[in-house]
C-alpha cells in the first residue's frame, strides 16, 4: 500500500492511493467500513503504531477504494502532500559513507584516504529539518555557499526493539520512503567534520512522497536510486549497492539503543554527489532537485534562498 499525508483546509489528513491515483481518507472510511472499532489511524504516526491490526484495516480500505464504494470520501487531487510523517518525533537516523562509489569520489575530491569503516557510520538530522514534498529546500546563502543533495532510501520503523538481531530486522520494518539528505559541505568543514551541524539546517531533509508498505516492495536491496538536478543526472545507483545492508543497519543502531514506531533510517547515497564533481556543483537558488527510487515513486523540491 502507497499512504501519504496531504493538506486538507490547512489539516493534516492521511490518505491510501488507489491504483488510478486516487487518494482515500483513512479515518473517515475506517469509521464508515468499521463503525465499531476503537482504533485510531488519525496521523501517519498512530497508524504505524497500530501494527498488524491498523494494516488490516488499510487493507480493507483499499479493497473497498477499488470497488468503488468510497467516491464519497475521496480527497480533492489538488490537496498538497506533506512528508509522511510531518513532524518526527525522534531525530532521523542517517548512515554515512554506505556506497562504495561514493567513497571513491570522497576521497579523490578531498584527496584524502577516507577508506571503508567496519562498522555503519550514525548521525542525525533534526525534526526541524524535515520538509513536504515539492516544498522549498531553504538556502541560507550567508551560511553557507555549499549546499548539496544526497538521494538515499528511508526505511521506516513499524515494531519497537532493541538489539534486534539481522534475522529479524525486517520484521521491524513498516515500510519504505525516500529522503533528500541536503548537506552543507562548507559547515560541515569548519565543525571538524562531523555531521550534525551541517544537514541539520531547516529545510534540509525532504522526505516523501509516500510510505510503501514493507509488503508492497518486492526486494528493498534491489532498487534503483537516482537524483536529477534541473533535469540533469547527477546520481544513478542501486540500493544492492550498499556496503552495510538494512539489517545490518537496523542491527548496529539499535544494539543498546531502541527503536521505536515511526524512527526513520536513512541508509546513505550512491556516488554523484555535486562536491564530488570537477568543478564542483552546489545547489543555488531556483534549482529543481527530483530523487527518485523504484517502486515508491519521486521526490521533488526546489531550491530558495531565503
Amino acid at each position: 500500500m502507497r499512504l501519504a499525508t496531504v493538506s486538507v483546509d490547512s489539516h493534516a489528513v492521511c490518505v491510501a492511493l488507489l491504483a488510478n491515483g486516487s487518494r482515500v481518507d483513512i479515518s473517515r472510511a475506517i469509521k464508515m467500513l468499521m463503525p465499531d472499532t476503537s482504533i485510531d489511524v488519525s496521523t501517519m504516526q498512530l497508524i504505524i503504531e497500530g501494527g498488524q491490526i491498523a494494516l488490516e484495516a488499510l487493507s480493507a480500505v483499499v479493497a473497498a477504494g477499488e470497488a468503488g464504494e468510497l467516491k464519497d470520501l475521496l480527497v480533492p487531487e489538488d490537496a498538497p502532500l506533506l512528508s509522511p510523517i510531518p513532524t518526527p518525533r525522534k531525530n532521523v537516523f542517517c548512515v554515512g559513507r554506505n556506497y562504495a562509489e561514493h567513497i571513491a569520489e570522497g576521497e579523490r575530491a578531498q584527496k584524502e584516504k577516507i577508506g571503508i569503516t567496519e562498522h555503519p557510520v550514525f548521525f542525525t538530522k533534526p525534526p526541524t529539518s524535515v520538509v513536504a514534498p515539492d516544498a522549498d529546500i531553504l538556502l541560507f546563502p550567508s551560511v553557507s555557499q555549499s549546499i548539496d543533495y544526497e538521494v538515499e532510501l528511508a526505511v521506516v520503523i513499524g515494531n519497537r526493539g532493541r538489539n534486534i538481531t539481522k534475522a529479524d530486522a525486517f520484521n521491524h520494518v513498516f515500510g519504505y520512503s525516500i529522503l533528500n539528505d541536503i548537506t552543507a559541505r562548507d559547515i560541515q568543514r569548519r565543525h571538524g567534520g562531523q555531521y550534525f551541524k551541517g544537514k541539520g539546517l531547516d529545510g534540509s531533509c525532504p522526505i516523501g512522497p509516500y510510505i510503501v508498505t514493507a509488503d508492497a516492495i518486492s526486494d528493498p536491496q534491489a532498487l534503483s536510486i537516482g537524483l536529477t538536478v534541473n533535469g540533469e543526472q547527477r546520481q544513478n545507483g542501486m540500493t544492492s549497492d550498499m556496503i552495510f545492508d538494512i539489517p545490518t543497519l537496523i542491527a548496529s543502531l539499535s544494539e543498546g539503543l531502541t527503536l521505536e514506531p515511526g524512527d526513520i533510517i536513512a541508509t546513505g547515497t550512491p556516488s554523484g554527489v555535486g562536491y564530488a564533481m570537477e568543478p564542483p556543483q552546489f545547489l543555488k537558488n531556483g534549482d529543481v532537485v527530483v530523487c527518485e527510487v523504484s517502486e515508491i515513486g519521486t521526490l521533488r523540491n526546489t531550491v530558495r534562498a531565503v
